[in-house]
C-alpha cells in the first residue's frame, strides 16, 4: 500500500507543477539555469501568493542560481525557471543574467554555479 500512496503523492505533485505553470514549459522571457536571482524585497510574500513564490523569495534572500532553486525545492528546472521568470515579470525577484564572450559563459560565474552545486 506504501507504493500506491507514493505514486499518488508523485501524480499529486505533478499535476500542481502542471498548475502552477498554467502548463507552460519554458518560460515567458529566455533564463538559463546558470542566471543569478536575488528576492526584491526582505518581506515574507503573504499568503496570497503560491509557497513556491514565497520558498523562492525567501531563498533568494541569498543570490543563488536557477539550477540551485530548483535542486534546493526538489521542484523540476523547467518549473523553476516557468515560476521564477513570471516572480521577475511581477517584480519579485531580479534576475542577473549570464554576460557570455564570445559565445563562452563567464569562468567566474560557472565557478559560483560549481560551488553552489556542490554545497547541495
Amino acid at each position: 500500500m506504501s507504493s500506491w500512496n507514493e505514486g499518488e503523492q508523485q501524480q499529486s505533485s505533478l499535476v500542481r507543477m502542471y498548475s502552477l505553470t498554467g502548463g507552460r514549459t519554458a518560460p515567458r522571457t529566455a533564463l538559463a539555469m546558470e542566471a543569478l536571482i536575488s528576492s526584491v524585497t526582505s518581506l515574507q510574500l503573504g499568503l496570497g501568493h503560491s509557497r513556491e513564490y514565497r520558498a523562492i523569495s525567501e531563498l533568494c534572500r541569498q543570490v543563488r542560481s536557477v539550477a540551485e532553486i530548483s535542486a534546493l525545492l526538489g521542484i523540476p528546472l523547467g518549473v523553476a525557471r516557468v515560476v521564477i521568470a513570471d516572480m521577475e515579470a511581477e517584480g519579485l525577484v531580479r534576475v542577473y543574467r549570464p554576460q557570455l564572450e564570445s559565445g563562452l559563459p563567464n569562468r567566474t560565474l560557472l565557478e559560483r554555479v560549481l560551488s553552489g552545486l556542490r554545497r547541495l
